[in-house]
């Protein structure tokens, strides 16, 4: 720790004074730093006032605190006090948040700023007593990505053998394909990273799709996790046999050749959206130039000078037009909704040396900077989103709450297109805020505003030849069309043959639109089956993929540890226990802006049922995930021919 006064001081100048006031109390244990005066305001924005609200004179005094304690232990004249109870952790909690956080959170809070363990272990860690070797588990796991790495190392923790089959040529799944300029994070991604893996060294607060991958490769080098991973090769299908009581997949190479291989354990890592719609509309084969999809991207044609028709406008649209329409000479943009988008004044930001010296140097500045991200980037949002049947406002938000979220934002439309009534009137949702992703503006708006961009509100109808007709006959004729028309979110585990005890195939059971499963993990029917990022674990109202993958690990290497010692031989989710969790998901959904009537969107069927997003607070999800019940499942002992 270098401790150059010009260095503490410029550091100490930059930080966050309510996480500088928790990392106060935490290292000396003294509660002070939480009293009077040093009581921040409540600051409802996702990135807050680094000074709290509070007077400058009162953040000098917690500057000057923390430089005087930095001293102390880099001269040994302090050591670290003891953890905080839990107490205390919930009253700094509640300080800096400058909200009434319940009680619940302390436990998830300590393991999601890295100071408590999450892993499993065994009962007896010394020399666990196994009625079934560990070995013997040998699970596999489908997709080298967030999902699937996670599971990793913590079977590799446990000392379970697992061998990972990948489609692509190397790991990151979303982040391997989605190759398009300024792919990138819209969650902090010192949130958007593994709870036991921090990155001290994150060059921005939203990285782009490179430093992310760069981030998964390090951790994957480091963890030798790669010698266990197969690429190039897809699983076909999965089969249940009964007497081995033991999956049967088959494996399809990148030459087309196909392999199998056995497996008690099946983990399927394969995300939601991982397979791109390539057209909701016909003809799109009969186009006389180049086309491609978004996670599909080609950089083998150079779009200068080309007229660039861009089908969608979600989350890779906003995030590839500015681009593409500073490099074409002209670009139309096909709208059939418009999009909330908020602005996110550190969305093009940089973290500084500054910022990077205090998650390295002052201690649990990490885990407390990460602890504001996970409160105001998580739960704080989803009371905002459920119905208010006192409302009188319906038709256009859920509550007062919801509506104040879209005013922001409507007066930062308005703003961004000033002088522009056209635009406004296309661009200006009329559909609660958070009914669809909530998107973060990178300068879409300011592309639309370009001369050489023009944005159609019609749905293209199809295409025929150079043709592009929407739903009014209006014809446009691009020189290439770019897709960003989403994924196949509802065609989950698509397009493997998953065929369980009864040999249904699930995608009988699934159809295309409404996969169930009991906490998005296990399905009834298809036993040592466990599905990550399954039905209803989007997060739709804020949190991190990362946070939903640590939980979902957890409650599996809880039910392969209860496997292991209790000489289990098949565990199988009880019908009813499913369904009775899919209907209060179901019960849920109901009072939440995904259910609105003026709302289209991916995340609900075309019989209106939500399977996308988690309806429930993170707490709530920790809960569920965090110890399995063998009473949900059907109980199999290790038969004698297995």
């Amino acid at each position: 720790m270098s401790l150059d006064d010009v260095t503490v001081d410029q550091a100490l100048q930059a930080a966050s004074i309510p996480t500088l006031m928790a990392c106060l109390v935490h290292i000396t244990g003294e509660r002070r730093w939480i009293e009077h005066p040093f009581l921040p305001r409540r600051d409802i924005a996702l990135f807050a006032d680094p000074g709290g609200g509070l007077p400058e004179a009162v953040q000098a005094q917690v500057r000057d605190g923390m430089k005087r304690v930095l001293a102390e232990l880099a001269d040994g004249r302090r050591q670290l006090a003891a953890q905080p109870d839990d107490a205390t952790m919930l009253d700094i909690m509640r300080t800096i948040i400058a909200e009434p956080i319940p009680p619940e959170y302390v436990t998830m809070v300590r393991e999601e700023m890295g100071l408590a363990d999450r892993a499993v272990h065994w009962s007896n860690a010394s020399a666990p007593r196994l009625e079934r070797p560990r070995e013997d588990l040998n699970v596999l796991i489908i997709g080298a990505a967030i999902s699937g790495l996670c599971a990793a190392i913590r079977l590799g923790e446990m000392g379970i053998p697992y061998r990972i089959v990948e489609k692509n040529e190397d790991i990151g799944g979303t982040w391997w394909e989605n190759d398009y300029p300024e792919s990138g994070v819209d969650t902090p991604n010192h949130f958007y990273s593994y709870s036991f893996e921090p990155n001290l060294d994150w060059s921005s607060c939203y990285s782009k799709r490179g430093e992310v991958l760069e981030y998964l490769e390090r951790m994957v080098e480091q963890r030798g996790l790669r010698r266990h991973i197969r690429f190039r090769t897809e699983v076909t299908s999965l089969r249940w046999h009964e007497d081995r009581q033991q999956w049967q997949a088959i494996l399809r190479g990148a030459d087309g050749s196909t392999t199998e291989c056995w497996a008690p354990v099946v983990i399927t890592a394969v995300g939601q959206l991982n397979r791109p719609k390539m057209a909701p509309f016909p003809g799109m084969e009969t186009f006389t130039g180049p086309w491609w999809h978004s996670a599909r991207w080609r950089k083998d044609v150079d779009l200068a000078g080309k007229h660039v028709a861009v089908i969608g406008t979600g989350a890779s649209a906003m995030q590839f037009l500015r681009s593409v329409a500073a490099t074409a000479a002209k670009v139309t943009v096909f709208q059939r909704s418009p999009q909330w988008a908020r602005h996110e004044a550190d969305y093009h930001g940089r973290v500084g040396e500054a910022g990077r010296w205090l998650l390295r140097n002052v201690p649990y500045y990490y885990p407390w900077y990460r602890f504001g991200l996970i409160w105001r980037f998580g739960d704080g949002l989803l009371h905002t989103l459920r119905k208010d049947p006192t409302w009188e406002h319906a038709a256009r938000s859920m509550n007062r709450r919801n509506d104040r979220h879209r005013e922001v934002m409507t007066q930062y439309l308005l703003s961004q297109l000033e002088g522009r009534d056209d635009l406004i009137a296309k661009c200006l949702p009329d559909y609660p805020p958070y009914g669809k992703r909530i998107l973060v503006d990178n300068g879409w708006y300011e592309a639309l505003k370009r001369d050489n961009v023009d944005l159609v509100t019609e749905a293209v109808a199809r295409v025929e030849g150079p043709d592009v007709i929407t739903d009014s006959g209006a014809r446009y004729t691009p020189d290439v069309i770019l897709l960003a028309t989403g994924f196949e979110a509802g065609k989950m585990l698509a397009p493997m043959d998953i065929r369980g005890r009864s040999g249904t195939p699930i995608r009988a059971r699934w159809g295309d639109d409404d996969p169930r499963a009991y906490l998005g993990i296990a399905v009834a029917d298809y036993p040592n089956l466990f599905v990550m990022t399954g039905p209803n674990t989007g997060l739709a109202h804020g949190g991190s993929l990362m946070f939903v993958t640590e939980c979902q690990v957890r409650y599996i290497c809880g039910c392969l540890k209860q496997m292991a010692e209790r000489g289990i031989g098949a565990l199988e989710m009880r019908q009813d226990v499913m369904d009775d969790y899919c209907r209060r998901v179901d019960q849920e959904h109901a009072e939440l802006v995904w259910t609105h009537s003026g709302m289209r969107n991916w995340y609900r069927n075309p019989q209106g049922r939500v399977f996308g997003p988690m309806p429930w607070r993170l707490v709530d999800y920790w809960s569920m995930t965090r110890e399995p019940n063998l009473a949900d499942f059907h109980v199999e002992p290790i038969a004698e021919a297995a």
